[in-house]
């Protein structure tokens, strides 16, 4: 371990004079270090307990890529890639370096990608020693022999509390998070969430894989006891984290993955999941790392007095998380790794009960389904509500892809072809109508329906195409109930499961125009078939 005065490697990333300097210090040393500065609480089962502050979750408005020579034609500027004058990021910069003048820093080094041929050596310098275990749950440490000479391709800057000066500092607010790939730095400010940390340093893998001819992938991915790996994506509630958390496949992780000509491997070290109202019975493993030491818990509701937690309170908010290593998970892949993938499945829960709750998807289909990122949410609680909404987020990660999303659908499509991989789309959304009226699909049919799909017994299985999603659809699956299958059937008013399916297919063309004229004829006719 570095001597805790040591501060000349951070001189390169502009920090110069710091009052000390702690490197890769053990989960123990941070809890302590912790304490000591007020930043959270133990809990009676073990975790750390902190608080976030009134960000209790990312400032996308906040968030800026300097856009220079390095990044002038790479980046897909607009709302999402915002970007800003190097001048800008210097300024930001030294003001950065002039705060932590004369504070301790805690630095962590460590690696984003288990696979040792695309790792990235990152660096991450925190003012506070809990940002730093957050760190180190989340990414892969370096080990002792590696620390003594590790040289970080990309350092990130955390001082969440220096706050911006909004306009004055040529920014949206006090917060900041502010991306130099010339440089190879990132700053983080003015915010206590640490998911800002986590999710730039998946920006910057998904900036640079493309470029090395990996895939980025916001995904999960497992592994079978035969060796077959498989992707899922999916946003949020659609059950990516509980369905790829199968006790029959080992997990090469639940959120951030890379696919090169060598198979699958994991951005992360560990996992960033929400723990709102979370229970043994229903997740018992992510569940039991809300009782073990090392887990840092954000925004989770803790008895001052007695130290126990409210998992079920949403007092600060409803996004409360639980940071934890990924060996927390009993049934885990160590390595991180596997091969190339057997199968994708692209995951929805479409709240408007139309589509089959499992298709098979062409190379073809398979990318335009990339490049939409399907959901639905249910109503919301307003008087008068009852229509579901529908949302679409490019790549399934719209927010953290800083390249044309047609980069990624492209390396996608070549790598299905390559290997020879299946793709299916799961809905594990609505049958018998729409939210309100219909029921949701059971989890007992969904796995079902993916154990089928991934042992093979759906490869020579008869199908029929569905005349609006133009999806081919089995005719029968083992466990599954034939209705269920066909969703049409399962409505009582058929010309009602007809209006409802062309405005979805609607939906889908009206979102889909924006990438039509970056593709192919073939792949705008790969979609539905809208009125």
């Amino acid at each position: 371990m570095k001597p805790v005065t040591t501060v000349s490697p951070l001189e390169t990333a502009g920090i110069q004079n710091t009052r000390a300097a702690h490197w890769n210090l053990p989960a123990a040393r941070l809890y302590e270090e912790a304490i000591r500065r007020g930043e959270g609480l133990a809990a009676a089962a073990g975790p750390l307990v902190v608080s976030t502050g009134s960000r209790t979750g990312r400032s996308p408005n906040d968030k800026f890529i300097v856009k220079d020579a390095e990044t002038a034609s790479k980046v897909n500027w607009g709302k999402t890639n915002r970007a800003i004058e190097p001048e800008t990021f210097a300024a930001m910069h030294a003001k950065v370096s002039a705060y932590l003048q004369g504070r301790e820093v805690f630095v962590f080094d460590g690696f984003a990608g288990a696979d040792p041929r695309w790792r990235l050596p990152i660096r991450v310098v925190t003012e506070t020693a809990w940002h730093n275990l957050f760190a180190r749950n989340l990414f892969i440490p370096a080990t002792p022999a590696e620390a003594a000479v590790h040289q970080p391709e990309f350092t990130l800057l955390n001082t969440p509390h220096l706050l911006a000066g909004g306009a004055a500092d040529g920014l949206s607010s006090e917060a900041f998070v502010l991306m130099d790939f010339t440089k190879k730095l990132v700053l983080i400010g003015g915010t206590r969430y640490a998911g800002e940390i986590k999710k730039s340093v998946f920006t910057i893998m998904n900036y640079l894989c493309p470029q090395r001819g990996v895939l980025p992938m916001h995904s999960s991915a497992n592994i079978g006891k035969d060796g077959q790996v498989t992707v899922f994506f999916g946003l949020s509630g659609t059950g990516k984290t509980t369905l790829s958390a199968d006790p029959e496949r080992r997990l090469i992780g639940d959120d951030e993955h890379g696919w090169s000509d060598d198979g699958v491997f994991n951005f992360e070290g560990g996992c960033y999941a929400k723990v709102i109202k979370l229970s043994a019975a229903a997740e018992p493993e992510i569940f039991q790392t809300t009782r073990t030491f090392g887990t840092v818990l954000e925004n989770v509701v803790i008895d001052p007095d007695t130290r126990e937690l409210d998992l079920d309170s949403e007092k600060l908010t409803e996004n409360t998380r639980a940071a934890y290593p990924l060996s927390e998970i009993g049934n885990h892949e160590p390595s991180g790794r596997g091969g190339q993938p057997t199968n994708i499945v692209m995951l929805c829960a479409d709240a408007f009960g139309v589509l089959p709750p499992i298709a098979k998807l062409s190379a073809a289909q398979a990318k335009y389904h990339f490049l939409s990122g399907y959901t639905a949410k249910v109503a919301g609680t307003e008087a008068g509500v009852k229509e579901p909404t529908a949302t679409f987020s490019t790549c399934y990660g719209a927010p953290f892809f800083p390249m044309h999303a047609s980069v990624y659908a492209e390396l996608l499509g070549e790598k299905i072809k390559k290997h020879g991989v299946q793709v299916w789309l799961v809905n594990t959304g609505w049958v018998g109508g729409p939210y309100g009226t219909g029921k949701r699909i059971s989890i007992a049919h969904t796995r079902s329906l993916l154990r089928a799909a991934l042992s093979g017994a759906l490869k020579d299985v008869k199908t029929v195409n569905h005349a609006v999603f133009n999806l081919d659809v089995p005719v029968e699956v083992p466990g599954v109930p034939a209705e269920l299958l066909r969703p049409r059937e399962s409505w009582a008013d058929a010309k009602a499961y007809d209006a409802k399916a062309a405005h979805l297919a609607k939906l889908f063309s009206e979102n889909f125009a924006q990438y039509e004229k970056h593709v192919t004829p073939e792949l705008i006719a790969a979609g539905p078939k809208a009125a």
